[in-house]
């Protein structure tokens, strides 16, 4: 269900990114009374004035380009408008079947519903099939990939697994370098050690994953727990 309507809310965002990229370059190439009104306002001004427009026609017919302008700005500023809706809806939605599925997950700071969403779509229905945290992250496409050369040694960025997943862990870990002291205090210490940015953004989206596969997972947080059990 999640991943349903997250493939709707995509669409949906692409659509009104693009309604508005329309807009901006309407108001660039409108006549100049037009132009000369509109181009300093932002997007939350400018959509609810060019939706109220009321263009001058002869008849059925449009008399002017500015008409013709106006018409255009205020079908665009509509469409914006109703895709704005759809996606609040959709959100509501994702909202409440991400909090059923995965509660903990949700309560970890930093997890909103999209990253949340995110994580559970790459996990699937069945998150039990996967049978290690190096699995997920493997998923995940945050897995290391040895790239030594001669004396050094390092791993580097994987290029596979799933994106969006990769990218909403990516989000976690650069919150993290802002918000978390112990995440700031890591950079610091890898960042003295040589390690560029890239590199430890690679080795904090690594960690994280080993913490939500627990989250996603509760067979597999159990087995952990057992097996920290046992080992102590």
């Amino acid at each position: 269900m999640i991943r349903t309507l997250r493939l709707a809310r995509r669409s949906a965002m692409k659509a009104r990114t693009q309604a508005a990229n329309q807009l901006h370059a309407l108001v660039i190439t409108a006549p100049d009374e037009l132009r000369a009104r509109l181009r300093a306002l932002s997007m939350g001004e400018l959509i609810p004035l060019v939706a109220a427009f009321r263009p001058v026609r002869t008849g059925t017919a449009l008399s002017t380009p500015l008409a013709a302008a106006k018409l255009a700005l205020k079908g665009l500023a509509i469409r914006y408008r109703q895709l704005t809706a759809e996606i609040d809806a959709l959100d509501d939605h994702l909202g409440q079947l991400v909090a059923t599925a995965a509660p903990a997950l949700l309560a970890v700071k930093g997890v909103g519903t999209d990253i949340a969403g995110a994580l559970l779509v790459a996990a699937g229905d069945n998150p039990e099939r996967l049978h290690s945290e190096a699995a997920f992250a493997s998923l995940c496409g945050v897995a290391p990939i040895p790239a030594s050369s001669g004396k050094t040694t390092r791993h580097r960025l994987s290029r596979g697994g799933d994106r969006d997943a990769n990218r909403a862990l990516y989000l976690l870990a650069f919150g993290r370098m802002g918000w978390d002291p112990a995440t700031r205090t890591y950079v610091t210490r890898r960042t003295a050690a040589g390690l560029s940015k890239p590199e430890i953004i690679r080795c904090l989206k690594r960690y994280i994953a080993r913490e939500i596969f627990t989250l996603i997972t509760p067979k597999a947080a159990t087995a952990l727990a057992n097996q920290s059990a046992n080992a102590a």
